[in-house]
């Protein structure tokens, strides 16, 4: 095991990660319903993947201001008595039996893709006309969630949101934070060319759509300092056309590579801006780039897999009061027409876009459930490896890729050939918790692997997050059932 890639070290700045695994960001409405927390509940479940072995957890979204929350019941870390709670759970993610795992918040921002505002953001929105923040004013088209543009004392007050919610990570014990700048949350907006419409410094080319990202990094930094760990998420290609093709279709590969070299290296975008470039020349940049695909979430191929449209008929209904399209979708879900309308749509880029092929991976035995796993691997396993890659030859940083990974030779063939230095994994570590601890017994693909059914992905916006494929439970429903409650059961 010494000589596997996964398992050897991943050196940061100022940060050592034991193996190449990271629980990428995901987590359940497990939290109180006012943004305090973690819970027990939260801790049960990150603690599930702390005992699996990943070398570090990401955080799901944790909201830097309750105006930016995109789910109710997830802990945010917007005021200094959220560092009590948040330094329960990190203190025991520290704990010695899970062999030095590290913790990674990530500070987010909804912008206009808040998916259930709650109560407090309704009312808000209904009788004051405070509307989610964005870029723009333009709806978002999907759903039709609402927002307003940001003026700049709202860009002003939001990064100052960020560095503070950065303070507060680094006083809780955590071993870093990551912006969630991908995906379609706020900072995709503003670095979105199909979304950002501004027509001031924060819109209209790329060195000004960047300015945002850049003037958070600056106020992190000033907030933590140089020598705290500090990423960026990002999507490599926006495809914001993905679904609705007379949309824009936003960032190419190669604008999100000069963001992230502006990232790694802030002076550079300083001088590109023609700003004081006196004011940025001490600004540490980030010390890693976490890579993934999208302008929204979900999009087509993020995360990848299958649309359980069936499933997401009755959960929708959960959202259908935040969007003005969201009805719409409610009856479309509800009838079969309308569910080949939907999926139409929905799929039509995903056999132009598989996932990426690396030669020398073995196939996977038909023994294995279901059968057709080796197929579903091929187009879904590393969608956005090609943009990590892309990435990683023009940054001098380590680069995380995260998109269906969970095959042991993949994700070694991955880093070895410098796609990148350590993947990043959600779903199919809800499926087997204890994944890296099968690669490290030498499974090359979990005997019950994910399915990349999405089942948990819309279950999650109504129910407790877990893998709700019954298919790897036998069939028993009640087995399946037990697993996915086990989270409100701390283990001892």
């Amino acid at each position: 095991m010494n000589d596997d890639p996964i398992f050897k070290p991943l050196q940061f700045r100022n940060l050592t990660v034991k193996n190449r695994i990271f629980r990428s960001s995901i987590s359940g409405k497990f939290d109180n319903y006012d943004g305090s927390g973690p819970t027990q509940a939260r801790i049960n479940w990150e603690e599930k993947f702390a005992r699996g072995s990943v070398g570090a957890i990401i955080t799901s979204y944790v909201p830097v201001a309750a105006r930016g929350r995109i789910l109710t019941n997830y802990a945010m870390i917007d005021r200094d008595e959220r560092i009590d709670d948040w330094a329960r759970l990190i203190e025991r993610i520290h704990k010695p039996e899970y062999e030095d795992c590290k913790f990674i918040i990530q500070l987010s921002n909804s912008g206009r893709q808040r998916d259930e505002e709650g109560i407090d953001n309704h009312l808000q929105r209904v009788a004051r006309a405070r509307k989610a923040f964005s870029s723009t004013s333009r709806r978002e088209p999907i759903h039709g969630f609402p927002c307003q543009a940001m003026t700049l004392d709202d860009i002003r007050e939001m990064v100052g949101f960020f560095g503070e919610g950065a303070r507060r990570a680094k006083a809780a014990g955590a071993d870093g934070v990551e912006t969630h700048s991908a995906n379609g949350y706020l900072f995709t907006q503003f670095l979105s060319s199909g979304i950002n419409d501004r027509r001031d410094q924060y819109g209209g080319p790329l060195v000004n759509r960047g300015r945002f990202l850049m003037e958070v990094i600056r106020a992190i930094r000033g907030k933590v300092g140089n020598d705290f760990h500090f990423q960026v998420k990002i999507s490599g290609v926006d495809r914001n056309n993905a679904v609705l093709p007379w949309e824009k279709p936003g960032n190419k590969i190669e604008d999100s590579i000069q963001v992230c070299k502006w990232a790694e290296n802030p002076v550079e975008w300083a001088k590109a801006a023609n700003e004081d470039v006196t004011q940025w020349q001490g600004v540490q940049g980030a010390d890693a780039i976490h890579v993934s695909s999208g302008s929204m979430f979900p999009h087509p191929l993020n995360p990848p897999g299958e649309m359980p449209i069936e499933d997401l008929a009755r959960t929708y209904e959960s959202v259908t009061s935040t969007g003005e399209l969201t009805f719409r979708n409610l009856v479309l879900f509800h009838f079969a027409a309308g569910r080949w309308i939907f999926k139409t749509f929905w799929d039509r880029i995903k056999k132009r876009n598989p996932g990426y092929r690396l030669d020398g991976v073995p196939e996977v035995s038909t023994a294995i459930t279901p059968g057709d796993m080796d197929e579903r691997l091929r187009a879904y396993q590393g969608v956005s490896l090609g943009d990590a890659r892309r990435i990683k030859e023009a940054v001098k940083i380590p680069v995380l890729c995260t998109g269906g990974f969970q095959q042991a030779s993949y994700i070694r063939k991955a880093i070895t050939d410098g796609f990148c230095d350590g993947v990043a994994i959600a779903r199919p570590l809800i499926a087997n918790n204890n994944l890296v601890k099968q690669f490290a017994e030498g499974a090359d693909l979990p005997p019950r692997p994910c399915t990349y059914c999405n089942r948990c992905l819309v279950h999650a916006i109504k129910d407790p997050l877990g893998c709700y494929e019954v298919s790897r439970y036998d069939g028993d429903y009640d087995k399946m059932m037990r697993e996915i409650m086990s989270v409100y059961r701390p283990v001892h």
